[in-house]
């Protein structure tokens, strides 16, 4: 479900969603921070969230600030949490209700940040409500529909999820109430786009997107010897991820 096993070709036709918000997000740095083009820099002036701008009237900056970025660290690492946990989600729902979730997470928890300190001056940005918006969603998956997500893929996220919030308190200059109204906002719109969502499978996925090519449906003996090599070694990458954040975290606390 986590373990990203498409080609590239695949992964951008199977989760349209998920590839146009990562390359929005790099293309939009390269434009702002990397090339510093005035009209660009200009336009992350315009869209970067500001609690006492908006109270001035300017609400655009509640949903803008979503695919806006600090750093091109700061959009690898959302984008690589938006391509490990987004596209099982965008094909459990679909497109249309996923980008409805990821808009609402992300708009929540600016309009949480705006609603805590509205008189504030200081400058938020990035897609982490949203992202958190994701994790959200799954939480309410394992507590309340437990059909949709399995035991091993809930225990990834919940150490996942225990992670990021570990590093939310843990780290300077991070938008808490960002990261904290994003997930509530996920979880709030959970049951509602949950409705008829379907147990995310590449599988089904693939055969939803065949054209008919033989080679994807003809017969492997061998399947079942490269489905458990596969999971197998999901799990070594997952948990390498877990304990690499463990650590990322750990050295920035100190």
């Amino acid at each position: 479900m986590f373990v990203r096993t498409e080609s590239f070709k695949e992964f951008l036709r199977f989760y349209p969603i998920v590839s146009f918000l990562v390359g929005l997000h790099f293309f939009l740095w390269l434009l702002m921070d990397f090339l510093q083009l005035g009209f660009a820099v200009d336009l992350k002036e315009w869209g970067i969230g500001m609690n006492a701008l908006i109270l001035n009237g300017e609400y655009w900056r509640l949903v803008t600030p979503i695919f806006l970025h600090g750093d091109f660290t700061h959009a690898l690492f959302n984008s690589f949490s938006l391509v490990l946990f987004g596209p099982a989600l965008e094909q459990m729902l679909g497109k249309g209700k996923f980008v409805i979730m990821y808009l609402f997470a992300g708009i929540v928890g600016n309009l949480g940040t705006f609603i805590v300190n509205p008189d504030a001056y200081y400058w938020h940005l990035g897609a982490s409500g949203a992202i958190f918006g994701i994790f959200g969603v799954y939480l309410f998956m394992i507590m309340n529909r437990k059909h949709l997500i399995d035991t091993a893929n809930s225990q990834i996220i919940l150490a996942i999820f225990a992670i990021g919030l570990f590093m939310t308190f843990a780290r300077p200059n991070i938008n808490i109430f960002g990261h904290l109204f994003g997930l509530i906002g996920g979880f709030a719109i959970a049951p509602v786009i949950l409705k008829n969502a379907r147990r995310f499978s590449l599988w089904q996925v693939r055969t939803r997107h065949s054209r008919s090519d033989s080679d994807d449906i003809s017969f492997d003996p061998n399947r079942w010897q490269k489905r458990k090599y596969g999971r197998n070694t999901g799990k070594y990458i997952i948990w390498g991820i877990i304990i690499f954040l463990a650590l990322f975290a750990l050295v920035n606390r100190m």
